[in-house]
C-alpha cells in the first residue's frame, strides 16, 4: 500500500499553491514552522489535546500517519521504512502511541538530514519508553490555545517582538473596543480552537467531558490509574484556585482537603503532577533569575497556570455571573490575594504573551524577591533584555501600578529594553515615566 493511502477519505493536500487548507485560521507559531522547515529536517509539535496541532501540520504535510488510529498503526509498524520513503513532508501525528517512532524518524534524518521531512505531533510525552534527545535531528516547539491576537477580537498595534528590539522604546498607541466583559467571555470561552465559537453550553458540556476523558482515559494511558477520580478533580480545582499565583504544593494539597484526615500521600499528588506535565496541561511560569545577579534573595516558585483558563474555570464551576458581580466563584477554595477573575485575567495575558514571547524567540519569567517585590511576567529575549510586564484588571492606572516597574529600571538599567502595564481598558499609550499601557487584546506578537 503507498503511503499516501494511509491518509483518510477527505484528508487531501491543499491545491498546488495553496498555503493552507479550507477554512484554516493561520496560527502565530504557523510563521516560525515555516521558516524552521526550510533549514531543519525534522520539528516535533508539542502541546494539549485540543490546542490545533494536527489542523497546523497538515497544512504542510503531503503525507500523514495517525498513529491513534489502529488501522494506520498497524500498517506502520509493519513497514516503519515507508517513513523514509513516504511524499515529505510526513505527518506523524499523536506519535506518542508508538514511541519508537522517534527514533524511526531520527534515524530517517541520518540517512538524509534534507530540510522539510518530517513534522511530529504529541498530546503527551511517552511514559516508560526511553527517547533518543533527537539533538541536532528533531527540534521540539510547544503548541498553546489561542492566543487574544489569535481570537479576532481587534487588530493588535503593539508588538512585544519590537518592544524586545527597539531602542528607543516604540511608540505606543492604539483602541480597543473590547472591554471587562469581553476580557470575562474570553476567559470562559476558552483558546480550544474547537471549543471557543461554540454556545455556553455546548462549552461546558465539551470542558466537561474534557476533565472527565483526563481522569478516566489519559492519565491511565500515560501509567496511573485513578483509584478515587474525585480525589483528582479535587486537587485539580485547588490547583486552578491558586492560579497565577506562587502556592506552596502543601498548601494547594490542604485546600484540597480541608476536613479530610486521610490525605492523599504527597506521593499521590507529586504523580498528579508529573502526569499533568506529560499531558502538556500544566504551563507554569518560572521564577526569573537574571546573569550578574543584581538582587538579593529572589524565590524561584512557579507561578501556577493550567494551560487554559477555560479548564480553570469550570473546575472551579466560575461562571460570567459570578466573575462579574463578585470576582469568584463557588468552588474557589485557595485564599488568595485579589479575585479569582484578577488570577484569571493575569492568566489569559500570560497564555498570551508566551505565545508571541515563543514567536520572537524569548523565554517568559516572573520576578518575586522574598521582601515582596515582585513584577508579573518577564520577557527575556536572546540578548538578555527584558520587557516587565504588570497586569492589571482596570482600565486606569495610577503610580502604585508601576513602582515595582520603576524599581526594576533602577536596578537592571539599560537591560530592560521596556516596561508595560497590560489592562483591560480603551486605550494604549505611553505614560510620561516612560512605562507603556497596553489593553490586553491590543499587544500582539
Amino acid at each position: 500500500m503507498e503511503a499516501n493511502a494511509l491518509m483518510s477519505r477527505g484528508d487531501q493536500r491543499p491545491e498546488a499553491g495553496r498555503l493552507a487548507w479550507p477554512d484554516y485560521r493561520r496560527r502565530i507559531i504557523d510563521d516560525e514552522l515555516d521558516e524552521l522547515l526550510t533549514g531543519l529536517p525534522a520539528i516535533a509539535l508539542d502541546g494539549a489535546k485540543g490546542v490545533g496541532k494536527t489542523s497546523t501540520a497538515r497544512q504542510r504535510a503531503n503525507t500523514q500517519f495517525r498513529l491513534d488510529n489502529p488501522a494506520e498503526m498497524t500498517l506502520l509498524r509493519a513497514d516503519p521504512e515507508r517513513l523514509g520513503t513516504a511524499d515529505a513532508p510526513v505527518l506523524v501525528d499523536e506519535w506518542q502511541h508508538w514511541a519508537s517512532v522517534w527514533d524511526f524518524v531520527r534515524r530517517a534524518v541520518d540517512a538524509n538530514p534534507s530540510p522539510g521531512r518530517f513534522l511530529l505531533t504529541g498530546s503527551a510525552v511517552p511514559l516508560g519508553h526511553p527517547v533518543h534527545s533527537g539533538a541536532g535531528r528533531i527540534v521540539t516547539r510547544r503548541m498553546r490555545p489561542l492566543s487574544l491576537a489569535e481570537r479576532d477580537l481587534v487588530s493588535p498595534t503593539v508588538s512585544l517582538s519590537k518592544m524586545l528590539q527597539s531602542d528607543p522604546p516604540i511608540a505606543i498607541d492604539g483602541e480597543s473596543p473590547i472591554g471587562l466583559a469581553e476580557y470575562v467571555h474570553e476567559i470562559l470561552a476558552s483558546g480550544f480552537p474547537a471549543i471557543h465559537p461554540l454556545s455556553q453550553r455546548v462549552r461546558n458540556a465539551l470542558l466537561d467531558g474534557y476533565l472527565d476523558a483526563l481522569v478516566q482515559k489519559d492519565f491511565p494511558q500515560q501509567g496511573h490509574d485513578v483509584r478515587v477520580p474525585q480525589t483528582l478533580k479535587t486537587w485539580l480545582a485547588a490547583y486552578a484556585a491558586a492560579t497565577s499565583s506562587t502556592a506552596a504544593y502543601s498548601v494547594i494539597l490542604d485546600a484540597a482537603t480541608p476536613a479530610d484526615a486521610s490525605k492523599p500521600a504527597k506521593t499521590t499528588t507529586q504523580a498528579y503532577r508529573a502526569v499533568l506535565e506529560q499531558l502538556w496541561l500544566l504551563d507554569p511560569v518560572p521564577g526569573w533569575v537574571p546573569s550578574n545577579n543584581p538582587f538579593s534573595r529572589l524565590t524561584q516558585r512557579p507561578k501556577h497556570h493550567l494551560a487554559d483558563t477555560a479548564l480553570a474555570a469550570r473546575l472551579l464551576r466560575a461562571s460570567e455571573r459570578t466573575l462579574l458581580s463578585t470576582g469568584g466563584a463557588p468552588g474557589d477554595v485557595l485564599p488568595r490575594d485579589g479575585t479569582l477573575l484578577g488570577a484569571l485575567f493575569e492568566s489569559l495575558v500570560t497564555l498570551s504573551v508566551k505565545t508571541y514571547a515563543q514567536h520572537a524567540q524569548a523565554e517568559t519569567f516572573h520576578l518575586r524577591t522574598a521582601g515582596q517585590r515582585e513584577v508579573d511576567l518577564i520577557v527575556e529575549g536572546e540578548d538578555q533584555r527584558i520587557v516587565a510586564l504588570e497586569v492589571k484588571l482596570d482600565g486606569e492606572v495610577q503610580a502604585e501600578d508601576v513602582k515595582h516597574l520603576h524599581w526594576l529600571r533602577e536596578m537592571i538599567g539599560d537591560r530592560l529594553a521596556d516596561a508595560a502595564v497590560i489592562t483591560t481598558g480603551r486605550f494604549a499609550y505611553r505614560r510620561p515615566d516612560g512605562i507603556a499601557v497596553v489593553p490586553a487584546a491590543l499587544l500582539g506578537p
